[in-house]
């Protein structure tokens, strides 16, 4: 496994519990040219990339109109670089080899996965550029799948709730028990275990293609 991530010293302490199964590679996904040069880098290692999952998210906060006036465009540009960008940049770096890969028995040669959010779908006040980013991914999913199937590459988009990752590591304690509150069943954050499996099942399951699954114990944010 290889993981592209900025944060060096969770990439060196995975290196060390999981040994010659993972490897981390410093990378800025909004950069092309960094991606490109990591995933020149992993294909020598191991050949063709066949599975594929963009997670990487920055949160992005801003309102269009706040206190402060008219939403900041650099903050903006950030989460679109790299929530949407940086999918774009890793599928493009990799699909090429992917495709010219040897294929199973059923045709197929790889799966991409990309992670959205409920924010694509119901975003709250302060995240237009957290939601613009995620809702993309989400529209993105049919074109991608309709034109990669030709190839034998699947495409696939979970939409995660509230999930206890790095990505919450500054909220609030209280307002976690708020959103986990607002979860219809468990009535809890999600684990990354729990998200780990549906990963897992999609890469196994080949009859999953062109959807986006939601999978948010039923969470369904009204307006904030």
């Amino acid at each position: 496994m290889a993981a592209f991530d900025l944060d060096d010293t969770k990439g060196a302490q995975l290196e060390s519990e999981l040994g010659e199964r993972y490897h981390h590679h410093k990378v800025d996904v909004s950069q092309l040219d960094r991606v490109e040069t990591a995933v020149v880098a992993v294909e020598a290692n191991h050949g063709p990339v066949r599975i594929v999952v963009n997670a990487a998210a920055v949160p992005a906060p801003a309102k269009l109109l706040s206190s402060r006036g008219p939403i900041s465009m650099e903050v903006f540009d950030k989460g679109i670089k790299v929530n949407l960008y940086g999918p774009i940049h890793v599928m493009r770096s990799v699909v090429a080899g992917m495709a010219a890969s040897d294929p199973n028995e059923d045709g197929e040669r790889g799966v991409i996965i990309n992670v959205a959010s409920g924010a694509a779908y119901e975003g709250q006040v302060g995240q237009v550029a957290y939601s613009a980013s995620k809702g993309a991914l989400v529209s993105m999913t049919m074109p991608l799948f309709r034109e990669l199937a030709i190839h034998g590459i699947r495409v696939m988009t979970v939409a995660p709730g509230a999930f206890d990752t790095p990505i919450y590591d500054h909220v609030p304690p209280a307002l976690k028990e708020q959103l986990a509150a607002q979860c219809l069943f468990p009535k809890r954050m999600g684990r990354p275990e729990e998200f780990g499996l549906l990963i897992e099942e999609i890469v196994r399951n080949p009859m999953h293609n062109g959807r986006t699954i939601r999978l948010d114990a039923g969470m369904i944010l009204g307006p904030s």
